[in-house]
């Protein structure tokens, strides 16, 4: 059978800077089967599902729902929720978690402050507090906004679970379902797709020691689709896996090509040249429409690490 993440694989098509977008992670627990716009579209109220994408647009907040693996009958509605934030920029990133009665609460919390970082608000709105379990597995399975997600995905999501991974969570979008199986590892923030068990059993021990597993890897949600290409690539070209230990300051240009500044911890910098190029030949970029299309890729074209005087001076 073929699949759009079948074509994807077949074609060789590149996955490195084609992860979601998102400063700030804002999960909430929601069981039940979920729709093709699970905000909209499962067993939270729809009017809250508006009020909370209206909150949060323009933000850098993204919302998404979450729930364990297994099977999803409606056993109506939990006393209980959990919910998730966690920021995945460089230099400041934070997981912190809380227990929710009524998920309306989530609508006090001040978007704008969550998206620049402050976690203060989530925890005086919420009670949430620093989480101080294992990082979060996040393992798209909405099977409604894509079958290759629920085809992919679910076994995925219930193989870590059955083998003791803990953190696993069944997330509803994360983009890109072409390349199923995906994940999302938080509190980092980096994408991964076209993953087995084994491997995220090795990104998330990796995470654990504060390193990237580059293989697979999407991107940082932390950046524009060009940087989390440049950021992947300068840890390539450099060697460097830790996990905090670039940042994309700056990027110059507009599509189809751009020029990233990356920079080390230790002051070190590259540029890194960036081109947006139309995939080919053309397909279906979704199990749920016939309609081909040309999914754009970056593909980096040149990293050059900088003389020290002319990276103070960029």
């Amino acid at each position: 059978m073929s699949t759009c993440a079948s074509v994807s694989r077949d074609l060789d098509e590149p996955i490195s800077g084609t992860a979601a977008t998102a400063t700030t992670w804002l999960l909430l627990e929601q069981p039940g089967p979920w729709g093709a716009h699970a905000l909209t579209s499962s067993h939270l109220d729809p009017a809250l599902g508006r009020a909370l994408e209206r909150a949060a647009k323009g933000t850098g907040v993204r919302i998404a729902l979450i729930r364990r693996p297994g099977r999803h009958a409606d056993c109506g509605a939990p006393s209980v929720r959990r919910v998730y934030a966690s920021h995945t920029a460089p230099g400041n990133v934070w997981l912190h978690s809380a227990e929710v009665h009524d998920p309306r609460r989530l609508l006090d919390l001040d978007f704008a402050a969550l998206g620049a970082g402050d976690h203060a608000g989530f925890g005086s709105a919420l009670g949430g507090r620093p989480h101080t379990g294992d990082p979060l597995a996040l393992v798209c399975t909405n099977g409604k906004r894509d079958r290759c997600c629920a085809l992919l995905g679910r076994p995925l999501a219930a193989e870590l679970a059955a083998s003791g991974v803990e953190g696993v969570w069944e997330v509803t979008h994360l983009g890109g379902h072409r390349f199923s199986p995906t994940l999302l590892v938080l509190p980092y923030g980096y994408a991964y797709g076209r993953v087995g068990a084994h491997a995220v059993k090795e990104i998330l021990h990796s995470v654990q020691d504060g390193r990237i597993v580059v293989e697979g890897c999407r991107g940082s949600s932390a950046w524009e689709r060009p940087g989390q290409a440049a950021e992947l690539a300068v840890r390539t070209a450099a060697g460097e896996y830790t996990t905090d230990a670039l940042s994309v300051v700056r990027m110059d240009g507009a599509a189809p090509r751009w020029e990233v500044t990356v920079a080390h911890v230790d002051g070190r910098h590259w540029r890194v040249a960036v081109a947006q190029s139309a995939s080919l030949p053309p397909r279906a970029e979704s199990c749920g429409t016939s309609v081909l299309g040309s999914p754009a890729r970056m593909d980096v074209v040149a990293v050059r690490e900088l003389a020290p005087a002319t990276a103070l001076a960029s």
